[in-house]
This record gives structure tokens, sequence and C-alpha cells, in this order.
């Protein structure tokens, strides 16, 4: 018998491996500094495209200010307890309606976090009779709800419709014989790829299939639709969406997730998510906080105008000069380049330390070997400016990646590690 750290030890994991060379630089970086379009990384400011905080709310004044009257009369601790137990409060429930009214569901339930919120909406939707459907491209946090499924699950290749109904042929002759159901999940947006799932497609089936619909909007809620209701707003099929669930990672530049839907299964969930009935309820602070946002939101159009004035000008640019951004129907920009994992090491240092732009790095085994993805984020808090120098160094270190620069450069990295 071995060890149980035997594995461990002798496999880091495909990303794990480098860490002795990415960590701390490539991987958990230190970003100092308000958070903003530009901050401070390796001692010196640099445009940063890695922060999610698509509205600019994260540092705006009035969200700050909330937050600290909030702390001050709060603290940190209330309300104590589960929401079951004892930390339930008039405030939770007002974030609820106004949550649902936003997104034209009859009711919202607020989660503690947007991973643990999905994962648990997932598991407590289905049992052992029923049959999962989901795009193959779904966030982590999807695949881990998935996994705790006991019964059937079929991915669909990414956004292909014929693919998702082939599978839904085959979710339905199991339910069939099992008396289940079928549950069909996308996301809103794809958040490495930027693409928006084919929601009205899909939703277009339910004529077809008996298939309750679940999206995963956290990067379409605050950005996309009548004042930032989301994609399926934005698609017209709110209202074929059984089950809608958005996350404050990004646009509320804040902490918690809410799900909406139907009364009868908001309260359903409410009784047997088992993360949220035997979790801290979430904070006073985060729960004010939120609703000053989500006021934000609805009152405030120009925070998302200024946002997609920076999309489109990021975007356009990229695709006039001749990069590839795949097919993004987002505010997230992929920048798909041709190079090894050294190569994109050396690049990205480069794009950083000589250029003063900070973008996130994909490589495989998210991305295909032999690809390398840079992943921008513009927010409303960017500038023209910022657009310009980005478009300009890019265009140099793409020139740098083809005459093999980075590539004589990265002979010291090798997979040897």
């Amino acid at each position: 018998m071995k060890d149980l750290f035997y594995r461990i030890q002798q496999n880091k994991g495909p990303l794990g491996k480098w860490a002795k060379h990415a960590e701390g630089y490539f991987v958990f970086p230190k970003l100092d500094g308000p958070i903003g379009n530009r901050m401070i990384f390796n001692g010196k400011e640099v445009i940063t495209w890695s922060i999610n905080d698509y509205l600019g709310l994260a540092n705006h004044p009035e969200v700050r200010a909330i937050d600290a009257e909030a702390a001050k009369e709060f603290g940190s601790a209330y309300p104590m307890g589960a929401r079951m137990m004892s930390g339930h409060t008039e405030f939770h429930e007002q974030l609820e309606h106004e949550l649902a009214d936003f997104v034209d569901k009859e009711a919202a339930y607020l989660l503690n976090f947007g991973y643990q919120g999905i994962l648990s909406t997932i598991d407590s939707l289905v049992n052992k009779d029923d049959v999962i459907v989901y795009d193959v491209d779904a966030h982590a946090c999807i695949i881990d709800g998935v996994r705790l499924h006991h019964g059937k699950r079929y991915t669909y290749q990414h956004n292909d419709i014929d693919s998702l109904e082939k599978n839904l042929i085959r979710a339905t002759k199991i339910a069939n014989q099992t008396g289940g159901g079928i549950l069909v999940i996308s996301e809103g947006v794809f958040g490495m790829r930027g693409e928006q799932g084919r929601l009205k497609e899909i939703s277009d089936l339910k004529n077809k299939y008996n298939f309750r619909f679940l999206v995963d909007d956290a990067h379409g809620f605050g950005t996309l639709g009548k004042n930032g209701s989301g994609a399926g707003n934005e698609q017209g099929v709110q209202d074929k969406i059984d089950v809608y669930f958005a996350t404050f990672a990004k646009s509320m530049a804040s902490t918690g997730a809410f799900v909406a839907g139907d009364k009868e299964i908001i309260d359903y969930l409410k009784y047997n998510m088992r993360s949220q009935m035997f979790a801290k309820s979430l904070q006073m602070v985060l729960v004010k906080g939120a609703l000053k946002r989500l006021d934000m939101l609805r009152t405030r159009p120009e925070f998302k105008n200024n946002l997609w004035i920076n999309v489109n000008a990021l975007q356009n640019g990229l695709k006039s000069s001749g990069f590839d951004i795949g097919l993004t129907k987002s505010c997230v920009t992929p920048v798909y380049l041709k190079g090894s994992i050294p190569e994109a090491m050396v690049l990205v240092k480069d794009l950083r330390e000589n250029y003063s732009i900070f973008c996130s790095i994909v490589v495989y085994p998210v991305i295909p070997k032999g690809m390398i993805l840079l992943r921008l984020i513009p927010t409303a808090s960017h500038t023209l400016e910022d657009v310009s120098i980005t478009l300009e160094a890019f265009s140099k270190i793409r020139e740098k990646l083809e005459n093999g620069i980075y590539k004589r450069l990265s002979q010291g990295i090798t997979s040897n590690v």
C-alpha cells in the first residue's frame, strides 16, 4: 500500500508542475493599491485588465461610503448563525425581493458565494433519477456541481444546438426509464471565451423536449440586457429560464450570489440547499453593500454605457489590428496567439515589465496545447488612453512572438520541472 501523499509528491498536476517558475508572478500575483484601471504590480504602475470590476463600482466613493457605514453599524459578524436559525433579517429579504424584481423572476434567494452557490443549486435540484445535460465548456463550479450528481449526465459540444438535441434524445430515453426529469445547464456568458450561451435556441427546444433550464449568468449580470439585467434579458428569453443564477463577485464588486425563479422553486431551495441551511448568514455589511450596488445598476446607466464604450474600443481595435478574439459577444476579451507555455511566460513578463500591461494568461490544459490566450476584462473605469497603449503594446509583443524572440528567451524554461 502506498502512502496517501505519494501521488501528490510525484505529480504536482498540469499547472502545479510550473509552480517553481510561475508562483508569485504568473499565478498568485500580488496587485496592490486601490482597485481600478491602474494598480501596482511588482513595484510599478500597470494598466490592469484582470479585474472583474465591470462597472467600476469597487472603488466608487458612494459604494465605499455605504460599506464603511454598514461596517461601523453592524461590524463583520452580524447576523450570527444560519438564516434558518438566527441569521435572518429584513434587509436579507429586501435584497432578495429587489433582485427578483430586477431579473424578472417571482422570487430570489441569497447565497454566500458564487462557486458554492451554483454547485449547491445543481446538487439540490436533481436526484439520482434525473439527467443533467450541460455545455462541455461550463465553468469549473458547474462541473463540480454535476460531479455530485448520482444519476446520468451528458455534455454537449460548446454552443452546439445539434449536439444538445442529440443528448436531449439520449436524456429523454433515460428519464423515461427512471421516471426522472432533465436539467439543461448553460452559462449566460462563458467567462473564458466571452461567447454568450445560445439561450434562445436552447429555450426553443423546450417546446420539443421536456426539460428545465438553469443559466449561470455570472458575467452577464450587470453587463448585458436592460440596465444590466442579464443575458436572458439581452436575448429576450428571460421568461424561458427556469432557474437564473448570478454572482456579486463581478459587476457588483462584492461577495455573495443569488438564485432566482418561480417562488415554488426558490422556496424548495431555501429548505433543501444544505450549503446555505448549515452555513452562516451573509454578513450585513455585504447585504447593505449589495443593496446600494443594485440600486446603482438600476438607476445609473452611465456605468454600463461607459463600460461598453471601452469594450467596443478595445475589441474593435484588436480586430482592426488583425488579432483573433474569437466569437466574444460580451465584455470578456480573449486574444488567441500561438506558442508554448515557456514562450507565454516570457511574453507575459515582457508585457508586464516593459509595457506596463497586466492581463491574465491562460495556457494548456485550459486551452489546447500550442495556444496562448491573453484574457482582458475591460471595465467602466478604463480610459481610451488605456486602450490605445494596450493596442500598441499587443502589436509589439505579437511581432516578437512571430519572430521567435520569445522562443529563444524561453530556452531556460523547460517542461522538465
